[in-house]
């Protein structure tokens, strides 16, 4: 995805400007109804009978306005409790979901085709043509309102619940995780095994967390130049002025250096598209706050490492990788130990405490170690022994102790097996 598709992408993702395109869409249809007058017959006007249709779009215009009030009040308050409750990372994808926009885009536009076909009739625009015309996409826009308001009722009851929410940020980090799979460079080569010391460097010029990565941009400055471009720093990554974003093997003038930062958009948070790492954080960050005293919910931790077993899967899936699209160009691909690193060190530290969360820690760690390919055994390894030390350290009560012994064995031997 190039840069100006994921800029387009971020802005189509906000509520207003879906809610202006189905306000435009609404009002729109209602005059739509004064260019089909000459095709209705005033013998079929007079059989439709559509005098009471000024009433029925007053109707529609009061309950429309006070459904969005509603819809928006009940946003609000799932969205304050997710950032509460689950993790204010996660409010990113609610704020995204089509679902809710396309509701709230419905009613808002039903609301704007009431009140300009009010008007319209006001100033006797439509005639008896148009008013019949009007009845008719009237019907249909209060058939499209049931749908719309029935699926909603039914989206609010799950709106901000724990699990919900969870899943939604599953499914972000799994799609990114999935993708990566597929272009384990983003489309690019693989750096070199022994990278020449030097090159042009470009650095970001501005303080954030590199947000999108425009690898086309990027390969085409290099074709130009005449050289290869090296990535040095992925997506997700926070960088300062003074940060090698990636370094030119060809020299590049002031305007190839200005091309090449605009490759790396950076912004205040992370962004789940291009970044598997933050959706696993997020995670933990779910299983962190299960975890503490206040709330003390081990059910929820061990939902989470459950999630996480399912989406670092995808990394061990084998024959996945698709040939890179981008010739003049490297990035480093992504470590491993790193994507374990994101969870589980929180997950071990947070619940040292509690054998049940020390016990699935492990077993989650035991099929790791036996997915797929068998890539990732070394980490699953690496942090089945670390999470053991820290429950063993926890933890005086002996039987309680032997179970993680066990389990942290059944691990090493699942790892050996790989």
């Amino acid at each position: 995805m190039s840069r100006w598709q994921w800029v387009l992408a971020q802005f189509t993702r906000r509520l207003w400007v879906r809610s202006a395109l189905f306000s435009m869409l609404g009002a729109l249809t209602a005059l739509v109804a004064i260019l089909l007058r000459p095709f209705i017959s005033s013998a079929l006007a007079e059989r439709i009978g559509a005098d009471s249709v000024d009433n029925i779009l007053g109707i529609m215009a009061s309950s429309m306005l006070a459904v969005t009030t509603f819809s928006l009040g009940a946003m609000v308050s799932a969205y304050a409790g997710v950032a509460g409750s689950v993790t204010p990372r996660a409010t990113t994808l609610l704020l995204q979901d089509t679902k809710a926009q396309n509701a709230l885009s419905t009613f808002i536009g039903a609301f704007l085709f009431s009140i300009v076909g009010i008007v319209a009739l006001s100033t006797g625009s439509y005639g008896p043509e148009g008013r019949a015309v009007l009845f008719i996409v009237t019907v249909v826009v209060i058939g499209v309102v049931v749908v719309t308001l029935l699926r909603w009722i039914e989206y609010l009851s799950r709106l901000g619940r724990l699990g919900e929410t969870t899943k939604r940020v599953e499914e972000a980090a799994a799609g990114a995780l999935r993708e990566r799979r597929r272009h384990p460079h983003m489309g690019a080569l693989p750096p070199p095994d022994a990278a020449p010391a030097g090159g042009q460097a470009i650095h970001g010029g501005e303080t954030g967390y590199l947000q999108h990565l425009d690898v086309a941009a990027l390969d085409a400055l290099a074709q130009e130049a005449g050289g290869r471009i090296d990535v040095c720093v992925l997506p997700g990554t926070f960088v300062a002025p003074e940060t090698v974003l990636a370094r030119a093997t060809a020299p590049l003038d002031e305007e190839g250096a200005e091309r090449a930062r605009r490759a790396f958009s950076i912004g205040d948070m992370r962004s789940f598209d291009q970044d598997p790492r933050f959706g696993l954080a997020v995670l933990a960050e779910i299983a962190s706050r299960a975890l503490s005293s206040a709330t003390n919910d081990p059910g929820t931790a061990i939902d989470v490492i459950g999630r996480t077993v399912r989406v670092l899967s995808i990394w061990a899936e084998p024959g996945v990788e698709e040939e890179p699209r981008c010739q003049n160009v490297t990035v480093p691909a992504l470590e491993t130990r790193d994507l374990f690193d994101d969870l589980f060190i929180t997950v071990a530290r947070d619940g040292a405490q509690a054998v049940e969360i020390g016990i699935r820690l492990q077993k989650g760690l035991a099929m790791l170690a036996t997915a797929g390919d068998g890539r990732l055994a070394p980490a699953a390894l690496h942090h089945s022994e670390l999470a053991a030390a820290r429950a063993l350290a926890a933890l005086s009560f002996e039987p309680d102790r032997r179970l993680i012994v066990e389990q942290a064995e059944a691990v090493r031997a699942a790892a050996a097996r790989a």
